[in-house]
């Protein structure tokens, strides 16, 4: 049929496997979350069918809805629509703010059982609250349980096109922080999922046949309603953004250009930086049988700085703008606009390193390399220490005046609010390399970092003698979360009490108060068990035991999720063999 995988391995992990892996953190900075997807739990067909049932098309037309439900296309459609609340009847109601009171905090999932199971027991409500990876880890379940093969994909550096321009503008004062938000956004990382299926309805000769990216998460509208996909990968390989469906959404994700802008006292915007290459980096995804990362990008795009690259650029931007009809849209050459800033680390996490050129004078100066270099790992609840390697080509000495700036940004890539600024003056010498140490102390960062995981520092580095040379350079750091131990004593017997143990040390000086412990995992717990902890004291240990019964055979995860008022949702999983 439409949704067979003739590979025996895929099939076990893409429709079988109950258990799975969501990439979160940076494009430098990829760590992998457990997700129990649990489409075999009790009542999960009763389930999916509801969510089918209640899609607005089958209300409006129940006949036509269900004789459509034999084509994956359609019904794949459908369960993007129903897994977010910004349509009627949906299961999980999205919030990127700060504040999830009625609910729980996206961070809080590491299962899809949980939430299905809670908005099927409430009459249908929704289930408070989700972000891009909890929508992508449901949608997942649902499409195995029905069949669909289906995975869950990571982008790192995706871009949220709100015009249909394939660029995404920012903006910067002359002071370092960005100036004003944009509609346009570039998120840390975005999540969605793919799914196996053919496209007859786009080709006959199966060019389009094989993974569809579909996104569950509310964006962007489609045909009236909040839904993406299904993309084949190969038309947003290929640049086809005249296909069906969302493929110019989802190439631009993976591919739209960036622009920065330096806004002026006076109002005046200056292009700093035009960049080709930052969007769409390190594509992941879970191998097939096994735990390690696999990275797609280049099935979703040409290798960046490759002339096939720029050339289906220029045609997905050619064939949009036949698509508008003569709608009057901007004119765009996919060619690059302007100088570069290089990146060169290749997303190695220790080094960060930007060649800084000429961006506002038509005399090119020495050029400005620019390093960021960990003196140690970035581990929160710590200190985070990191140094600004400034060099330059110049054969003089160079007076330069520099603005620090670090800031907590949400994973969406809008700040939450502002850590501290550091301006300073400072002569760099020819031939020698300049060290400004970065302090950003914990009780600094702590309350605005509870809710998110970057903290994003930048330099505007000003050539006093020359001031229309401005230099601007990045370094995104992801704290690490502090250790959580689980102890399960060898394997365990189906219907057979086990006891297992979970161990957490309080490693700050204060008191980590509102503890709470939840453990899930498909097979072990019919539902979650969350567990009130008392305040925790600087440098104590708390020491949990409790037992549990499974009730299902074979390979199980058991999660477990720490949370406080300091460090929210602190995860870790351990893999249970159980018996006969």
């Amino acid at each position: 049929d439409w949704v067979f995988l003739p590979d025996e391995e895929e099939r076990k992990e893409y429709v079988m496997n109950e258990h799975g892996i969501i990439y979160k953190g940076a494009d430098n900075y990829i760590f992998p979350i457990t997700w129990d997807y649990g489409q075999f739990e009790e009542d999960m067909v009763k389930i999916c069918m509801k969510i089918l049932d209640l899609n607005i098309k089958h209300k409006r037309d129940p006949a036509d809805d269900v004789s459509a439900r034999c084509n994956p296309i359609y019904v794949s459609r459908v369960i993007t629509s129903m897994i977010n609340t910004a349509n009627s009847g949906g299961i999980l109601q999205g919030n990127w703010g700060n504040n999830f009171r009625g609910g729980f905090p996206p961070t809080h999932w590491s299962c899809s059982y949980a939430i299905l199971k809670t908005w099927y027991n409430s009459c249908f409500c929704s289930v408070k609250f989700g972000q891009c990876w909890v929508f992508a880890g449901v949608m997942c379940s649902v499409m195995r349980l029905l069949g669909i093969p289906c995975r869950v994909v990571t982008n790192y550096q995706s871009a949220h096109d709100t015009d249909s321009n394939l660029t995404i503008d920012t903006y910067y004062a002359d002071y370092g922080v960005k100036e004003k938000d944009s509609k346009d956004s570039v998120w840390n990382y975005h999540v969605w999922v793919e799914g196996w299926m053919r496209r007859p309805d786009l080709a006959q000769d199966r060019r389009y046949d094989g993974w569809q990216a579909l996104d569950p998460t509310p964006q962007e509208k489609s045909e009236g309603i909040f839904c993406c996909g299904p993309a084949p990968v190969s038309a947003i390989l290929n640049g086809d953004t005249n296909l069906k469906y969302d493929v110019p959404f989802v190439f631009a994700a993976v591919n739209a250009d960036c622009i920065s802008w330096l806004v002026k006292r006076d109002g005046s915007m200056v292009n700093i930086h035009s960049d080709t290459s930052r969007i769409g980096q390190n594509i992941s995804t879970k191998s097939v049988g096994n735990t390690k990362r696999m990275n797609i990008t280049d099935s979703y795009k040409h290798t960046e700085g490759t002339k096939q690259e720029r050339i289906i650029f220029q045609l997905a931007f050619a064939k949009l703008e036949t698509e508008k009809a003569g709608g009057g849209g901007t004119s765009l050459s996919g060619d690059k606009v302007g100088n570069q800033t290089t990146i060169i680390n290749n997303g190695s996490p220790g080094t960060t390193t930007q060649t800084a050129d000429q961006i506002c004078s038509p005399t090119p100066p020495p050029q400005l390399l620019i390093r960021f270099e960990e003196v140690s790992k970035p581990m929160n609840g710590e200190d985070v220490n990191l140094n600004m390697i400034l060099s330059s080509t110049s054969s003089v000495t160079r007076e330069l005046s520099i603005n620090i700036n670090a800031q907590a940004m949400k994973y969406t890539g809008q700040p939450a609010g502002n850590i501290f600024t550091k301006p300073m003056k400072t002569k760099l010498l020819p031939g020698k390399d300049l060290t400004i140490p970065i302090l950003i102390p914990f009780l600094t960062y702590n309350k605005l970092m509870t809710e998110c995981e970057t903290i994003n520092i930048s330099a505007m580095i000003t050539d006093q003698q020359k001031s229309d040379h401005v230099f601007l350079a990045e370094n995104r750091i992801v704290l690490m979360n502090p250790p959580i131990s689980i102890t399960v004593p060898g394997e365990g017997r189906l219907n057979k009490e086990m006891i297992a143990e979970v161990q957490f040390m309080n490693p700050v000086k204060e008191i980590l108060r509102d503890c709470s412990l939840t453990l899930s995992g498909s097979g072990l717990f019919d539902s979650e068990i969350i567990t009130r902890l008392p305040d925790l004291l600087p440098n104590n240990r708390v020491r949990i035991k409790f037992g549990f019964v499974p009730y299902r055979s074979g390979e199980r995860i058991l999660l477990v999720d720490f949370d406080c008022a300091s460090f929210r949702d602190i995860k870790k999983s351990c893999t249970i063999i159980i018996r006969p």
